[in-house]
């Protein structure tokens, strides 16, 4: 993207309550059109439109300095929402360019491992729309004990035994349907002691698909890291803040420094929720196991707070989240946070498969000795070959670039942990019903 000038003389702009730019001078427009976006869409500038939404939530006026990030610049702006009956006035001023700042977290893995250098290959090859192979990698062909030239126009199963895991064949129903694959099970010929997964990308052309580039993961093999791991800058960089952020809403929300509106208050009573939400994200990404529990909780109140969480996504769909079910206290045995964290992962799948101004509900109950809250939602439902793959890590129900596969595998394995379970019930076309369920108390 080209430099921004910084002597630019203020800038306007205006959202509407739902969020939309509208109207927007030529360096704005610009910016918006950069993120992908276009006037009438959302703001696709994260701070700008949060300012904005702040003002309008709040009634007041707002003024705070930003960061607009393009892909190859970060641009400090100071920017002024002002609300009004059909949403903000934005004023912006500043537009300081500098060269974007690099991550502050990495992921383990993202780096090379001490026993690799920076060249080192993937093990991957590349096949045709046939599942031949047009490339196989010299690290793979090594290990594998395979001539990496004579492998070049062989069928893809004539070194490798595919597997089907009693749901299908990943690959197979990838190439039907001209999309990404993973958890491929596969031995290699002649050595069944060699046990593989093969994860691909689809090679998609203007004629249709053109291939697969294909990774694969020995078994045993310590260069392969199946789950997800974060560095140990974490602790730092989200706990400590995020624990502060916490303190200080909550302060906020018991007016314990002064009096203070009723809708500030409830303002600061989003962002605790929020962060403890975010907080309770973190541990069960970074441990390894999550810590078994038998406290008492009420399970209404869990699926309240995380409908409170999740109302803000829905309502920019126009998806209406309702409650159903008993108003009294259902208690339960299980940790209040993992609880909270399972019912909005459901609950954001729910809004994000569901169209727009469809109706999510969440249905509380008592089942005998137990007690559950259902998500049930009026999207495309999920077939029944997928229903057991889609809780494993990684896997995904549908090929949209959105979501990283992980949130049903920590939400089952959460759920576990405190003696309970999720369970789907789903016919495609007629929506799911995703359920959590915990012993009762």
């Amino acid at each position: 993207m080209a430099s921004v000038p910084s002597d630019l003389g203020p800038v306007s702009g205006r959202v509407d309550r739902d969020g939309r730019l509208v109207e927007a001078d030529a360096p704005l427009l610009k910016l918006q059109q950069e993120a992908g976006s276009k006037l009438g869409a959302p703001l696709a500038l994260p701070q700008l439109a949060a300012v904005a939404r702040s003002a309008i939530k709040l009634g007041v006026p707002l003024s705070r300095a930003v960061i607009a990030a393009s892909s190859d610049q970060d641009i400090d702006l100071w920017v002024r929402a002002e609300p009004d009956a059909e949403g903000a006035r934005l004023t912006i001023e500043g537009w300081k360019s500098r060269p974007p700042a690099p991550p502050r977290l990495t992921l383990v893995g993202s780096e090379p491992l001490p026993d690799e250098d920076e060249g080192s290959e993937a093990l991957s090859f590349t096949t045709d729309a046939e599942l031949k192979i047009t490339r196989m990698g010299e690290t793979l062909a090594e290990r594998l004990g395979i001539d990496a030239a004579s492998a070049v126009g062989d069928p893809l199963t004539r070194h490798f035994l595919l597997s089907d895991d009693g749901h299908g064949m990943p690959l197979l129903s990838a190439i039907a349907a001209r999309r990404d694959f993973t958890g491929q099970r596969a031995k290699l010929r002649g050595k069944n002691d060699i046990e593989l997964t093969l994860e691909g990308v689809a090679l998609v052309t203007s004629s249709g698909l053109g291939g697969y580039e294909i990774e694969v993961a020995v078994d045993g093999d310590d260069r392969h890291h199946g789950g997800l791991a974060i560095d140990a800058s974490l602790d730092e960089a989200l706990r400590s803040p995020l624990d502060r952020i916490i303190a200080a809403a909550e302060r906020i929300v018991d007016r314990s420094e002064g009096p203070l509106r009723s809708d500030y208050a409830a303002y600061a009573g989003d962002i605790a929720a929020a962060g403890r939400h975010l907080l309770s994200v973190v541990h069960s990404i970074t441990d390894q196991q999550a810590p078994a529990s038998s406290a008492q909780l009420n399970l209404v109140d869990c699926a309240t707070e995380a409908m409170q969480l999740v109302h803000p996504r829905a309502e920019e769909r126009s998806i209406h989240l309702e409650r159903v079910g008993a108003d009294e206290a259902l208690t339960a045995s299980g940790e209040p946070r993992g609880v909270v964290q399972i019912l909005v992962n459901l609950l954001n799948n729910a809004v994000r498969h569901s169209p727009e101004g469809a109706t999510v509900a969440v249905i509380a109950e008592r089942r005998g000795d137990s007690v559950a809250v259902t998500v049930a939602d009026e999207g495309p439902g999920v077939a029944e070959a997928d229903q057991e793959r889609i809780f494993e890590r990684y896997e995904r129900a549908d090929t949209s670039p959105e979501g990283s596969g992980l949130g049903l595998a920590i939400s089952r394995r959460l759920a576990r942990s405190m003696g309970g379970d999720i369970e789907l019930v789903s016919t495609p076309g007629q929506g799911a019903r995703f359920t959590l369920v915990l012993p009762g108390a």
